[in-house]
């Protein structure tokens, strides 16, 4: 008895006093808005873009209710919901809201509720969006953010509140299902029509929307939250006469790193302080991106991508200093990735697995490959599949790209070097990995790789480990979503006995596939 009685008051204590059970509902609806100044129809939640913030401290758990209300045929009537960078345990994957792989969308005039605990201590800089086809690059997607009262980096800082997250992303003003079917019959990705920051931007020719304010004073330490939301922009965010320290890197935190610029790549986040420590006035926060090639799309024009940091006192108008697009030449101190290190230094593990992944193009078309497989969503979603006895490779389509991995193994995932133009930024659900080797940098680091859940795959190569001991069916994609749409992902399915010992589904859940196969296409 004096061991059980240890034992649950060991347990107790590793449970923080302060976790919560959060109730948060997302009416999921097709709202009139205009962004960048052109006015259409979106998906959003609860009407606005971005959608509502969500935030929870570390330990506590997210329970999320989805009303799809969606009405609009010009876009995706069915949805489903996925938390990026969130950690998921096995006995909650089929909560994880991965469409066709750990669950069905929900389909239009039907709730669903996912309730993801926050586990392993796990805080930082998170976001939602639609998992569901390319939907997200219509309006769906949101901050999440998971505060840690303890943060070992507090000092660094004086603000940490709703006022310092920096949404960046890319925005188009047709709707998905023509853009898609464009980029089907030319194998062309769509360019975007211009850059949002906070949810406005500009476009060349449209109205002078305001730009986004951040208001800070003189003399006050502030830790901005940056998320590139985007579908496929990567974004350069810089401050001018003001210099950004990391802190933070896709949930992890960093060694401060102090730089002049950071690129981002979709699904990618950062946190940074910024110390107003100039004279009051106002200053561009400068957030160009590059995203395929702009003479396809004259709307877009990445230098008005942007919003104004202005000092208390400081006049209500723009920033005296001409638009640029952040620090050139000698004065550039970018974020080179490969010298991001954890707060914490460890050692990767060494590699029990190794897998490699070939990322090709089919010339003319809207198809990736991974290993000559260009990923097709099944009928049946894999962790179905698995809960109904699959045990192999086998029992899975060649086109679902499932890798079938053993529990508690370590995987090392190499990505060898490629000729395409634009790094693929390769984002893993449900878990993150050491990143062994950066695509920015021939280093090899084993001994203290930052851990991050989105990295980007390229022109020197990247390599990535990550743990199975977390088993599951996990989605290891391109964030991109044209490509992820065009057959650039794959599954990495882990520990398949395990999985069917520890996922217990819901009713709820074990409707949403009959619900869903039952519609017809155009509701799908």
């Amino acid at each position: 008895m004096k061991l059980l009685a240890s034992t649950v008051s060991a347990a107790l204590l590793a449970i923080p006093v302060f976790s919560k059970t959060l109730p948060i509902t997302l009416d999921i609806v097709n709202a009139q808005g205009a962004p960048d100044g052109f006015s259409r129809s979106m998906v959003t939640a609860n009407g606005t873009y971005p959608g509502p913030l969500i935030t929870a401290n570390k330990g506590d758990t997210l329970v999320v209710t989805i009303n799809n209300k969606l009405d609009d045929p010009t876009m995706r009537r069915s949805t489903s919901l996925d938390f990026d960078g969130i950690f998921v345990n096995t006995p909650d994957s089929f909560n994880e809201g991965s469409s066709f792989v750990t669950t069905c969308p929900v389909a239009p005039d039907a709730s669903y509720t996912y309730t993801i605990p926050l586990v392993d201590g796990q805080s930082g800089t998170f976001w939602y969006h639609s998992q569901l086809s390319v939907q997200y690059v219509d309006g769906l997607r949101g901050a999440l953010i998971v505060y840690d009262p303890e943060d070992p980096l507090k000092q660094l800082y004086d603000v940490d509140d709703e006022n310092t997250i920096w949404q960046v992303g890319d925005w188009w003003h047709n709707t998905t299902l023509p853009l898609l079917a464009g980029y089907v019959a030319t194998g062309i990705v769509p360019v975007s029509d211009s850059g949002t920051f906070n949810g406005v931007g500009r476009y060349n020719g449209g109205p002078e929307v305001p730009f986004h304010v951040v208001n800070v004073v003189q003399g006050t330490r502030y830790r901005f939250r940056i998320i590139n939301t985007s579908a496929r922009n990567v974004f350069t965010m810089s401050v001018d006469s003001h210099n950004m320290t990391i802190i933070e890197t896709d949930g992890t935190p960093t060694q401060p790193m102090t730089v002049n610029s950071i690129d981002m790549l979709a699904g990618q986040r950062h946190s940074i302080v910024v110390e107003a420590n100039q004279p009051v006035a106002n200053y561009w926060i400068n957030a160009p991106y590059v995203g395929g090639d702009p003479t396809r799309n004259l709307n877009q024009n990445a230098t008005l991508s942007r919003a104004i940091l202005r000092y208390k006192g400081a006049p209500a108008e723009d920033p005296a200093a001409p638009m640029s697009l952040g620090p050139a030449g000698a004065a550039l101190n970018a974020l080179v990735e490969a010298n991001l290190r954890p707060l914490v230094a460890a050692p990767a593990p060494e590699p029990d697995l190794n897998i490699t992944l070939n990322l090709v193009v089919t010339a003319g078309k809207a198809q990736w490959n991974v290993n000559n497989v260009s990923y097709l969503p099944p009928e049946v979603p894999t962790l179905v599949k698995i809960l109904e006895g699959a045990n192999s490779a086998d029992d899975f389509n060649v086109t679902e790209n499932t890798f079938v991995l053993p529990a508690n193994k370590i995987v090392q995932v190499i990505f060898p070097p490629s000729i395409d133009d634009e790094a693929h930024p390769f984002h893993l659900h449900g878990n993150n990995f050491w990143l062994i080797k950066s695509n920015s940098s021939e280093e090899i680091n084993t001994q203290n790789p930052i851990k991050r859940d989105v990295a980007g795959v390229g022109s020197t190569g990247t390599i990535m480990r990550f743990s199975t001991a977390n088993p599951g069916p996990w989605f290891f994609h391109c964030h991109i979503f044209w490509h992820f749409q065009a057959g650039l992902a794959t599954v990495m399915a882990s520990g398949l006995d395990e999985t069917r010992k520890e996922v217990q589904p819901t009713k709820a859940w074990d409707a949403l596939c009959p619900a869903y196969d039952a519609l017809p296409t155009d509701l799908q």
